[in-house]
């Protein structure tokens, strides 16, 4: 029994222990794809004209044509955070977004800022993880 224990694990191949570079990779785009399908799911509402969110726009007081502007830039910048080239520009465009948000929920409308939080934080650890492509982008406009 010991011999055919041994000649099996002498003999068995073993996978490849997966680069740290590969790891990265995929946990940005696990990390872009929920961040991205979070602000689809949301924008959606906004443009669907949810009654949840024309409420929420209607105590914000601006106006409901906000709540199209916001949805709009939610839309847009989820679907650019799963193309490569966009994903980083995307990124930026939700943080000022978030941070209205989170100021929205605290001074004006109340309720919790963790989810608009959470959404800044993916943004901004996209936007960090991919600042090489925003570097490069900024070097050809110069």
């Amino acid at each position: 029994m010991t011999t055919l224990f041994s000649s099996l694990t002498t003999t068995m191949p073993v996978a490849p222990a997966a680069s740290p570079g590969r790891v990265a990779r995929v946990a940005l785009w696990l990390v872009q794809a929920a961040v991205a399908g979070m602000f689809l799911f949301a924008g959606g509402l906004k443009l669907a004209g949810a009654p949840a969110m024309v409420a929420l726009f209607e105590a914000i007081g601006v106006g409901q044509w906000f709540r199209d502007v916001t949805g709009s830039i939610e839309v847009v910048s989820g679907l650019a955070l799963l193309v490569p080239s966009l994903a980083p520009f995307g990124a930026l465009l939700l943080a000022p977004t978030m941070v209205c948000a989170i100021a929205t929920h605290l001074f004006i409308v109340g309720g919790s800022p963790m989810p608009a939080t959470v959404l800044l934080a993916g943004s901004l650890a996209i936007a960090w993880a991919r600042r090489g492509q925003l570097v490069s982008a900024w070097s050809r406009l110069h």
